[in-house]
């Protein structure tokens, strides 16, 4: 199964794709979609929207896991993660890939085994767990690390379903 995971951010989202075969898991392709701060923010929206359309249509992933939104101090800035959140979603929709939502708590304890881990603990897990050569950029490391608690999770409940039928 290719999972699709990302981390959504108005300025940085990070995504990765990463597949489970005979429990091993792989990152296939990973990158970022940055702006800067100068370009109008629509269309910082419109490039996330547009790239992911890309990235999905390329690799066709069968599920995306996407980070849920939290609650920030800075309101301005919830506001602009759920534009470039919702800009995803609806890629994913258009492109009909099921969407499958973790809070950043439940993303970090599948990874790390903490749901307080740095986000530099995070991406030292998913190096490992991927057996990736390199540092990806934290971003990044955040998305693969999405799509890895999905795949995680979903063998965990297909496991569960098996023992209670």
């Amino acid at each position: 199964m290719l999972v699709l995971g990302v981390d959504p951010g108005s300025r940085v989202t990070g995504y990765g794709l990463v597949e489970k075969k005979n429990d091993t898991l792989t990152c296939i392709h990973s990158g970022q979609i940055a702006s800067s701060g100068k370009i109008p923010f629509y269309e910082r929206i419109h490039k996330i929207f547009q790239t992911m359309v890309e990235v999905m249509s390329h690799y066709r992933p069968q599920e995306m896991a996407i980070e849920d939104l939290f609650y920030a101090k800075n309101i301005q800035s919830s506001l602009k993660l759920g534009h470039a959140r919702g800009a995803v979603l609806i890629a994913a929709v258009q492109c009909d890939i099921q969407i499958f939502e973790y809070t950043p708590l439940e993303i970090k304890k599948a990874v790390v085994g903490y749901g307080r881990a740095t986000k530099e603990q995070v991406r030292s897990m998913v190096r490992i767990i991927l057996e990736l050569k390199g540092n990806p950029n934290l971003d990044t490391s955040d998305a693969l690390a999405a799509a890895i608690c999905h795949l995680n999770w979903s063998r965990f409940e297909l496991h569960t379903r098996g023992n209670l039928g």
